[in-house]
């Protein structure tokens, strides 16, 4: 039996997650924005918190953790990297290593970039992984503390995921990502529908993210820095993709 999942809208556009194992009942929050809507949903479901992801140290993850622990005691698990400057954890984690939530096992991977020391857990047998601020749902995350080659290795590694994970990231950035995407890949049939998707989602109150990692990789400016179509429209034909990485990540910043 796989993992269920719920996404909690928190604050004006971010995300946290519940994830629910049916066969023992653990769950785990993944990220804390604020406690009320991640409570709410608990109760809604019936589901007892055991256990909370945290992905990197940036307030707009951590900042409801204290209320949440307060009326639902569980698990604290972030990086050891970041472990001076997340919420007092119960288990720091690295990469490669194993966090079990009821009866499976989520893989950890360094994504750092936007931060150092940020997180993603990958749940391989529900097909899910959690990637907060590096891999966002038609963009990435700013390249705050880390750098450009980091940040494209990282999300390297979560495009080397299987193409059906659903990717759950940290915030509803998709509209605007999908402006810029378009900015850049106009010719792209997929990105053009895909937008319009958005655009009808978000009129109608609806969240656009998660996604899945084949609509990422054929969509995503910043996952398909290798590619010659959008090298040749960046004018950057047989550039590194690293660099090309970079090139776009600067526009979006000045977007």
């Amino acid at each position: 039996m796989t993992l269920e999942f719920e996404t909690v809208p928190c604050l004006s556009d971010n995300y946290a997650y519940l994830v629910h194992d049916p066969a023992t009942g653990a769950t785990a929050a993944v990220d804390v924005p604020e406690a009320g809507p991640i409570l709410e949903a608990l109760k809604r479901r019936g589901w007892t918190l055991t256990d909370v992801l945290l992905t990197h140290h940036h307030w707009d993850h951590v900042d409801g953790l204290s209320d949440l622990l307060e009326a639902a005691p569980a698990r604290v698990v972030g990086a050891k990297a970041d472990e001076h400057r997340l919420p007092p954890l119960n288990l720091a984690v690295r990469e490669g290593d194993r966090v079990m939530i009821g009866d499976e096992a989520g893989e950890v991977i360094d994504v750092s970039g936007h931060t150092v020391g940020h997180i993603a857990f990958h749940f391989p047998d529900s097909k899910l992984a959690f990637t907060a601020d590096s891999l966002m749902a038609l963009g990435c995350g700013r390249v705050f503390e880390g750098t450009m080659p980091q940040m494209w290795k990282s999300l390297s590694k979560l495009a080397a995921l299987p193409e059906d994970t659903v990717i759950c990231s940290g915030h509803e950035y998709t509209a605007a990502n999908a402006k810029f995407a378009l900015s850049i890949d106009p010719g792209n049939a997929r990105l053009i529908s895909r937008a319009q998707a958005v655009d009808a989602a978000r009129a109608k109150g609806e969240p656009t993210v998660p996604s899945v990692l084949s609509e990422e990789l054929a969509t995503n400016p910043f996952l398909r820095a290798g590619d010659p179509q959008l090298q040749a429209a960046l004018g950057m034909t047989g550039a590194d993709p690293a660099e090309v990485f970079a090139e776009i990540r600067n526009r979006k910043d000045r977007f």
